[in-house]
């Protein structure tokens, strides 16, 4: 596997895990002392690192 493909799905991992960790935060479920405001920053970080994630992946081809 590419070290490209693998950091691209590396950083969707992440943008996925900031994405929950920003939701549970914004519901304040899993009382992860998150308020509301502070809960938009994670899930905003999420979603770069998803979206990057996934255009690495996309972009990047496979060599054999």
């Amino acid at each position: 596997m590419n070290q490209k493909r693998t950091f691209g799905s590396i950083l969707t991992i992440l943008g996925i895990i900031g994405i929950i960790v920003g939701a549970l935060g914004y519901l304040q479920i899993g009382g992860l002392g998150l308020s509301k405001m502070n809960s938009i920053v994670p899930f905003i970080v999420g979603l770069i690192f998803f979206f990057a994630g996934i255009n690495l992946v996309k972009t990047t081809g496979d060599r054999a």
